[in-house]
C-alpha cells in the first residue's frame, strides 16, 4: 500500500516521504480500514517535528483519524462487520491506503455525513467536548471565547458552545475568515490583530468572557488574562502561535479564575469509562445533526506536504482532508 512515511523530524516538518509499505495485519482487539479520507490534525505536523507530549520515533506514518471501510477484523473482533463504514482512529497510521486501528477507538459512521465530513470530526469535536463540558462546565448564557475560531477544532468549539447556549465571542486573524465566519452564524467576530480584550469587556458589560478557549497561545494567552471574567476558566488547548506563555499566578489570585490544560486523548485514557461517554456523546451530536464539521480543503495522498505546508501558514478555514 501507499502510505505518508515520516523519516526524520524538522522543523519545518519536510522528513516525509510518499513510499510503498507493506499492507499491515490485523492483530487481536484490531480492525484494517480501507481509508476513504483522513483528517490532517496539528498534532501530525507536531509528532513530524518531534515536538508532541507523544514522539514516536522514526519511521511511522502520521495520522490521527480516518473514515473508510473494514476490510479485515482481529481475533476477538465480534462488534463490526467486514464492508462496515466506520470512523475513528489511533495516534498514528491514518495517512495511508489503510489504517490500522483499535477496535475500541471505532465507531459506525454517522449516516448523514460525507467521508470526507466523518473523517473531520472525531479529534476537534472529542477536544470541544472535553473542553468546554468536562472541564470548564460550560453553562447556557455564559459567554464563551474561542480562538483561532476558524480551524478546524475552532470550529467545533464554537458549534459546541451555541448548542449548549453560550454567548459566542470568536477571534481570527484574517477579513477572509472573519466572513467567513459571519456566513456560518457567528455574530461576534473579532480580529485577534486589533486586540480583544476591550471588545469583549464592552460585549460582557465589563464582566469578561467566562470561559475561553485557547489553541494559540502566546500573545493571545496573554491577552486572555485581561479578558476572563472573575471566576472565569482558562482551557489551554495548544500553542499554534509556536510560543509557551506563562502566566504570574498573582493574576489568577486576583482574579479569581483557573487555568484549565485540556488533553482529550489523555483524559479518556486516565478515565477510561467518560472517554466512552465523551465520544458517543459527540457521536450522537454529529448524528442528530446539532454538530457538522466544515471541510474546507481536500487533498490527495500524494500532496500530504502541501497539506501540511497550508495548515501551518493557516490557509485552512475548518478541517484539512486527506484522500488515498
Amino acid at each position: 500500500m501507499r502510505a505518508f512515511v515520516c523519516h526524520a523530524l524538522r522543523e519545518d516538518a519536510t522528513g516525509v516521504a510518499l513510499e510503498d509499505v507493506e499492507t499491515p495485519r490485523p492483530g487481536p482487539g484490531q480492525v484494517l480500514v480501507k481509508v476513504a479520507a483522513a483528517s490532517l490534525n496539528f498534532p501530525d505536523i507536531l509528532m513530524c517535528q518531534g515536538k508532541y507530549q507523544f514522539r514516536p520515533d522514526p519511521p511511522f506514518v502520521p495520522g490521527l483519524e480516518c473514515s473508510g471501510e473494514i476490510v479485515a477484523l482481529g481475533a476477538g473482533v465480534s462488534q463490526f462487520r467486514m464492508g462496515q463504514a466506520v470512523v475513528g482512529g489511533a495516534r498514528l497510521g491514518a495517512f495511508a491506503d489503510y489504517a490500522l486501528l483499535p477496535a475500541e477507538g471505532v465507531q459506525p459512521k454517522p449516516d448523514r455525513l460525507s467521508w470526507q465530513e466523518a473523517a473531520a470530526y472525531p479529534a476537534a469535536y472529542l477536544t470541544a467536548y472535553v473542553a468546554l463540558v468536562r472541564r470548564a462546565n460550560l453553562q447556557a448564557g455564559e459567554t464563551l471565547l474561542v480562538h483561532g475560531a476558524a480551524g478546524g477544532v475552532g470550529l467545533a468549539a464554537v458549534q459546541l458552545g451555541q448548542h449548549l447556549g453560550a454567548h459566542v465571542i470568536a477571534t481570527t486573524g484574517s477579513p477572509l475568515k472573519q466572513a467567513a465566519l459571519k456566513a456560518m452564524g457567528v455574530e461576534h467576530v473579532l480580529c485577534v490583530q486589533d486586540g480583544f480584550r476591550d471588545p469583549v469587556k464592552a460585549l460582557t458589560q465589563g464582566r469578561g468572557a467566562d470561559v475561553i478557549f485557547d489553541p494559540v497561545g502566546g500573545d493571545v494567552f496573554d491577552e486572555s488574562v485581561r479578558a476572563i471574567a472573575f471566576d472565569g476558566r482558562l482551557l489551554v488547548i495548544g500553542f499554534t502561535s509556536g510560543r509557551i506563555p506563562t502566566v504570574s499566578v498573582n493574576m489568577p489570585l486576583i482574579k479569581g479564575f483557573s487555568v484549565m490544560g485540556v488533553r482529550a486523548g489523555e483524559y479518556g485514557r486516565q478515565f477510561p469509562e467518560r472517554g466512552r461517554e465523551n465520544t458517543q456523546a459527540i457521536h450522537e451530536l454529529v448524528s442528530q445533526g446539532h454538530l457538522k464539521p466544515h471541510v474546507g480543503a481536500v487533498f490527495d495522498l500524494a500532496d500530504t506536504q502541501a497539506a501540511f505546508e497550508a495548515l501551518m501558514s493557516r490557509q485552512i478555514i475548518g478541517k484539512a482532508v486527506i484522500v488515498p
